[in-house]
Formats: C-alpha cells, structure tokens, sequence
C-alpha cells in the first residue's frame, strides 16, 4: 500500500471520528473539496502545510499525519503515537490533553537522562558482583517456639557454585 493511500484511508478515519463532511474538513482546512477527495482516495499527496491545516481542523497532531505520509522518519513514530492518541481522545478537555502531554514528555526527558548516565559509566563499575541470597528451608514438624524450623541458614553463590553450610553456635 502505498504512502498516499494510507495518509487518504487514514485522514478519512479520522474525519468519520470527528462526525465532518468531507466539505465541512475542506472547509476547515482551507483547501478544496476536490482536492481532499483525492488526498483521502490517494491520489495526490498534499505537502507538509496542508498537512498541518487539515490537522488542525481535525484536532490531531501534524506530526501524526506527517508519519502516515512518510515524512518522519519511522523512529519517531513512537515518540509520537502517544501524543496522537492523547490529541485525538474525544473525552478529554483541550487542557487535560495539554498536561498528560507534558507529563508524558518529562517522564521520557528523565528516562533518557538516566540511561545516559547509565552508558556512561565505567565498564568495571557496571560489572555485576555474585549475588548472594539466604536461603531458609523450614520444616512443618517443628512447633517449638524460638526454634529454628528445620534448618540452618544457607548461603549460595548465584553462579551455581556449590553451597556452603555453616553451624550456627549461638
């Protein structure tokens, strides 16, 4: 399928979703009623302005219409998907879509912060020691209180190696 037909299927999608007329979308968008039956058919591929007019007219993000024309490049597109169903989500006010937006944004600026300092590190310093782990093996016959129930405690090295038991002489 190509670029022009999914932008057309698509923005028609959309103009179905908002309850527009294709005449009320051209209108809205400032182009022509002709010319947006052939963009929504895939016959003509608009430029990036009109783009953005009949995104505004729609009340979704240029950049969304920008991916289904093929003009971002495809690894932003997951930036962007976010944004757009936010911006298309008829439920929400003009100003709650503003605030998750932004939320959403700080929370990828922080995470991309931290897996930078993350990759800057020092190899030895990112080099995992053996973890170690208590391991308590517990026995349903002991009732005693204060007893240990049924064991000693267990150290074991994660990497397999065979575990070490120590007498507890308290």
């Amino acid at each position: 399928m190509g670029a022009a037909l999914k932008l057309g299927e698509y923005l028609r999608e959309q103009r179905r979703s908002a309850q527009l007329s294709l005449r009320q979308l051209a209108e809205a968008a400032g182009v022509s009623n002709p010319y947006l039956s052939q963009i929504e058919r895939g016959l003509r591929k608009p430029s990036a302005e009109i783009l953005q007019q009949l995104a505004k007219a729609l009340r979704i993000s240029a950049e969304t219409l920008y991916v289904q024309a093929g003009i971002l490049d495809a690894r932003e597109r997951d930036e962007l998907e976010v944004p757009a169903a936010i911006l298309t989500d008829p439920l929400i006010n003009e100003r709650q879509k503003q605030v998750l937006i932004q939320i959403y944004e700080s929370f990828r600026k922080e995470n991309a912060a931290a897996g930078a300092a993350e990759r800057s590190e020092q190899p030895e310093q990112r080099e995992k020691k053996p973890e170690r782990f208590e391991k308590r093996q517990e026995s349903a016959t002991s009732d005693e209180p204060g007893e240990d129930a049924g064991g000693d405690d267990a150290e074991e090295e994660a990497d397999g190696a065979v575990p070490v038991w120590e007498e507890d002489h308290r």
